[in-house]
């Protein structure tokens, strides 16, 4: 090969190498040039056809008797080590010991780390990833969980089609506060810019989830940021948890995803990712329809107008049959009262009658009789 030919060959080498970047070297974010819009662009597996979040439409799920509560495993147990807080630019993580754990599923599930969604419009403006009948959550906890009996580590795991196990938690907001999530919130001015990190207190992560752990919907899905892997047995709790308007404003307004030596500050808000097709697949309810009905704010409304409205016709009703019930007492008291007053007169008339009979029986008998002729 003369040294034209290796020039040129190396040129094509280069650009092969430095045209396309990693997937790893790829900054995404959730709007903009890489956009969550784009990411099946730059992580094919963003455009899969098993891709999370989801609306759970709750007329379409499948009853499964089959699923079990899950079982937290060593939440509690945290000990004295301290837990890391870290700002990653695109959400707020928890790293979790190795010791936690989840049950409840076919295989054991080692915790990693949990991490949260929110908005940026304040309650009832949308920010959880996952919908119920088309409503969103204020925010969204995700507690993340590789597949320990059958991988060796969450790399390794999370490519993996039965590789990670995710929880989901919906949050709303309410006027009590949730000390358990001031266990967070509390140190989140500590890493407000991206790649900051923090050590703080451990404290129980069961305190996060729930009451209810055995009613929850279950489904097959991805990673909800790249590489959007689909590799998530996804389990979203029925029961929601609260937190209050302070703590949700909070979570909102504090955290920025730029660094700290950034000039342009840029807020860290509307980190969930649209609902995805549902496509082939089936979300599934541990709980049956007839013990429990969901119903969107609509449904509520109506239900709530009927409710009033038979009430409403109900108490017509009975008063209109009240109504009727005294107006015949108050008759049959008139009738009463007008036959007690007639039996006097009917007594006196009947006295005047027998007077009257007993004086015209003595004129009859001084009546002369009549003589007969011989």
């Amino acid at each position: 090969m003369d040294s034209v030919g290796l020039f040129i060959l190396l040129i094509l080498m280069f650009f092969q190498f430095t045209a396309a970047p990693a997937a790893e070297e790829i900054t995404w974010t959730y709007t903009g040039l890489v956009g969550q819009s784009e990411w099946s662009a730059y992580f094919p597996e963003c455009g899969g056809t098993s891709q999370s979040p989801v609306d759970v439409a709750t007329t379409q799920t499948k009853y499964d008797p089959g699923l079990t509560a899950v079982t937290p495993l060593g939440y509690s147990q945290h000990g004295n080590k301290p837990f890391t807080l870290y700002n990653n630019g695109h959400t707020v993580v928890i790293e979790l010991p190795e010791w936690m754990g989840l049950g409840g599923l076919p295989w054991l599930f080692t915790a990693v780390q949990m991490h949260l969604h929110w908005g940026s419009g304040g309650p009832s403006h949308g920010g959880s990833e996952h919908t119920v009948n088309g409503l969103s959550a204020d925010a969204e906890l995700h507690v993340v969980h590789y597949n320990s009996e059958l991988y060796p580590n969450l790399s390794a795991a999370m490519t993996q089609r039965d590789g990670l196990a995710v929880l989901g938690i919906l949050i709303v907001t309410g006027e009590e506060t949730n000390q358990a999530f001031n266990s967070i919130l509390n140190y989140l001015s500590r890493i407000r810019h991206a790649d900051q990190k923090v050590f703080i207190p451990a404290f129980d992560v069961q305190s996060l989830l729930p009451k209810d752990l055995g009613r929850y919907y279950r489904y097959n899905g991805s990673l909800t940021t790249p590489p959007c892997y689909q590799s998530v047995i996804w389990t979203l709790f029925h029961e929601r948890v609260q937190i209050s308007k302070a703590q949700l404003l909070k979570l909102e307004t504090i955290l920025y995803s730029s660094k700290a030596e950034e000039a342009d500050r840029m807020l860290l808000q509307d980190n969930y990712r649209t609902t995805q097709p549902l496509n082939h697949r089936v979300v599934f309810t541990s709980f049956s329809a007839e013990s429990w009905k969901e119903f969107s704010s609509g449904e509520v409304t109506a239900i709530v107008i009927g409710v009033m409205c038979g009430c409403v016709g109900l108490a017509v009703v009975i008063r209109f049959i009240v109504k009727t019930i005294r107006f015949f007492k108050l008759l049959h008291r008139e009738t009463v009262a007008v036959n007690r007053t007639k039996e006097p007169e009917k007594g006196q008339e009947k006295k005047q009658d027998m007077a009257l009979n007993s004086t015209s029986e003595p004129e009859k008998k001084e009546e002369p009789s009549p003589q007969t002729e011989p």
